[in-house]
């Protein structure tokens, strides 16, 4: 079992995935027909070209990784989980159909190539060679003696030969993607052929907006030619009151109040003794920790802070307090707060920096230290010798010469208290005043020391009370938020007038998707989501849902179906590009056949130049990026002029005034091989997102989650 606690120890089974994953033919079959995914089981999540995923095998992968997480909301989790189920879904339909698989030479290269399993120290024999017999004993001790975590690692098993297959694949696609040296050599003249030239631009600006006619019936036509870039997915439009569960004023009086009565003693009476006694405040209590215990949300700190640890806004103020006065109350983030000052250590924290010369022998030293003791003794007096000239850097110093793991940060230790350090060190540092520099030998070698600054350390008492809306604020509050229901979903007015009547914030959310989960001012809101498309929610459709710290009345404002986006939802795109579509025509139109200078005078502009312009770096200075313009510009001989050119911020006309040719090379085998890298480099993303856009997918997420 030590093997499997300290497996344990690395978060999942793990960090040895690579390599333990593809050993799958050892352990569990996985590459003879023990499949983990079973057949279709129960009901589908969602149908990827006609292959169900199952929504049992999609919740055992949920329910894993919801364990193995910190900090991750459900819905998080599952999109997690489902983008991963896609890419492994889409690839393995390839896999399969190309009939590919893992044999056992290319898994024990992987095996021996994986640093996370190979080099594990519980898998090297004696050596330092992978074993895999130990490697065998650790998964049967799984499967013995730990069914979560070998169900969790038949997962990863399963998981990592998908990811080899789909290595595989891939390579055999980058294989294709490489670059001849005739491509290598276009790529090298597309970046070094240069052009020279003279411009006139007459920008789209110099007509505006308002004398360009757009109709609804020209923006449908628009996105009819371009189905593709108008696809949208369903969506819900939304808007909201939100009524927040915060203190009232009256609530923050109530409770500064409260604390400023607990300042000072009171007189109680023992109805049992028949005797009055004083009970003693805050101010005068002799057992602090027994009364914060009582009267506090906060318990007594008895750890010494140094200034920068307080309250940065109130920090000043607390320091300079003596013992036994306090300070307050005062409001410091949702409490109110009274400090008292309980003890004081001058000077009782230090930061210092330090320059170690460690030898052969001294604790924790690093193995590739050989110098002896009498060597070491001898570099730091030398080093101490340069670190005590004034103009002498003592980082850099360090950085130079410090066997310590401090020397990438100039030796600088920060801040540290009294024994924090061994002892020598610690009576060093402490002992010295800032500014002084020295050599402390200690049993990591010999130290040349710096003490850089000191701080006084305190410690305090802090009473204080959170600031939290009462019981009649938060009635009130359920009233208000079923009033306004009531009034919106029962009454004649619209929800937006009510809101404004009652001069509530009314505060809308656009374009919501099935599986959303965060909402913009109400965070993690699953349940509206849901509700929102909800086949029985109607647009108009009101209701109050109850939230973390209040209530938010909804109500669905709009609904979008899945395909080409309305006129008016596409307006705000295909108005810009129809305007200068017809910005382009009127400037062509009223200038047809003129020369440059009749252009530039035409249309009170000036003729620019442009030098050394590349197809790959198509920025004209003064316009911007330009590809249309400067390939025109190559594609002309030199001195001669265009026609008009619609570019991408204005009509242009242009004289090639200069033409460079880049010099040949002997050879273009680098730009080859840099061009067939990047190939291969896009290769994984792209075959994957061309055939996730052409595979049919049903999505059944959202019914589930």
């Amino acid at each position: 079992m030590a093997i499997l606690e300290n497996i344990r120890k690395r978060t999942t089974v793990l960090i040895l995935i690579i390599g333990m994953a593809l050993f799958a033919f050892v352990i569990s079959g996985i590459f003879t027909g023990n499949d983990m995914g079973g057949g279709k089981i129960g009901s589908s999540v969602a149908e990827i070209n006609g292959e169900e995923v199952s929504i049992d095998e999609f919740r055992k992968r949920i329910e894993r990784a919801s364990r193995l997480s910190r900090g991750t909301s459900s819905m998080q989790l599952v999109n997690s989980i489902w983008s991963q189920m896609e890419r492994n879904t889409i690839l393995g339909q390839q896999i399969n159909n190309l009939g590919i698989s893992i044999e056992e030479n290319q898994i024990i290269d992987v095996i021996k190539n994986s640093p996370g399993l190979s080099q594990n120290p519980q898998f090297l024999d004696e050596n330092g060679l992978f074993d895999e017999n130990r490697f065998r004993d650790f998964i049967a001790e799984l499967r013995a003696n730990a069914p979560t975590q070998y169900e969790d690692w038949l997962q990863d098993e399963a998981s990592i030969v998908q990811n080899a297959k789909e290595q595989t694949y891939l390579n055999y696609i980058k294989a294709g993607l490489g670059a001849t040296l005739k491509e290598g050599e276009w790529d090298y003249k597309l970046a070094n052929d240069k052009v020279d030239l003279r411009y006139v631009r007459v920008p789209y600006a110099s007509i505006a907006d308002s004398a360009i006619v757009v109709t609804k019936d020209e923006i449908a036509a628009y996105m009819n030619d371009r189905k593709e870039e108008f696809k949208q997915e369903e969506a819900r439009d939304i808007q909201f009151v939100y009524f927040e569960e915060k203190p009232s004023v009256e609530d923050e009086a109530a409770i500064q109040e409260s604390i400023k009565k607990l300042l000072g003693d009171t007189v109680e009476y023992f109805e049992e003794r028949d005797t009055t006694d004083t009970i003693p405040g805050f101010r005068n209590t002799t057992d602090v920790e027994a009364f914060l215990a009582r009267n506090s949300d906060t318990k007594f700190d008895t750890i010494f802070k140094a200034k920068s640890e307080l309250p940065a806004q109130f920090a000043d103020s607390l320091i300079a307090l003596n013992i036994g006065e306090i300070f307050g109350p005062y409001k410091d983030a949702n409490a109110f707060k009274v400090t008292r000052m309980m003890a004081k250590k001058p000077n009782g924290s230090v930061k210092a920096s330090h320059i170690l010369l460690a030898y052969a022998g001294a604790e924790r030293v690093d193995p590739s230290i050989t110098r002896t003791k009498e060597e070491a003794e001898a570099k730091a007096n030398e080093v101490l010798a340069e670190a005590l000239k004034p103009d002498t850097d003592f980082a850099t110093l360090a950085r130079n010469n410090s066997d310590g793991p401090s020397a990438p940060q100039g030796g600088d230790l920060g801040f540290f208290q009294e024994g924090i350090m061994t002892p020598k060190f610690n009576d060093f540092a402490f002992g010295n005043p800032v500014g002084h520099v020295g050599l402390v030998e200690t049993e990591f070698g010999y130290h040349i020391v710096k003490v850089m600054e000191k701080q006084d350390l305190v410690q305090i008492a802090t009473l204080s009370r959170e600031i939290e809306p009462s019981e009649a604020t938060i009635n009130t509050l359920f009233t208000d938020a079923t009033k306004f229901e009531m009034a919106t979903t029962s009454g004649d007015k619209a929800f937006t007038d009510v809101a404004r009547e009652s001069e509530y914030i009314i505060r809308p959310v656009n374009q919501i998707k099935a599986m959303d989960e965060n909402l913009p001012g109400l965070g993690a809101q699953r349940n509206i989501v849901q509700w929102a498309f909800n086949n029985d929610t109607e647009v108009g459709d009101i209701k109050r849902f109850n939230i973390n710290n209040g209530y938010a009345v909804v109500q669905l404002t709009a609904k979008y179906r899945e395909g080409l986006m309305a006129v008016e939802d596409a307006s705000a795109t295909v108005l810009p590009q129809i305007r200068k579509d017809k910005k382009a025509e009127q400037i062509m139109m009223a200038n047809a056949g003129k020369s440059l200078e009749d252009l530039a005078s035409a249309n009170n502009t000036v003729i620019s130049t442009a030098t050394a312009l590349t197809v790959k770096a198509p920025t004209i200075a003064g316009a911007g990026r330009e590809p249309l313009v400067v390939g025109t510009a190559f594609a002309l001989e030199q001195g001669a002029t265009s026609g008009l050119i619609k570019g991408e911020t204005g009509i242009f006309m242009i004289e090639v005034t200069k033409k460079e040719v880049a010099p040949e090379l002997e050879n273009y085998a680098t730009y080859a091989n840099t061009l067939g890298t990047s190939n291969g480099t896009r290769a994984n993303t792209a075959v994957y997102n061309a055939l996730k856009e052409k595979a049919e997918i049903e999505d059944n997420r959202s019914v589930f989650y």
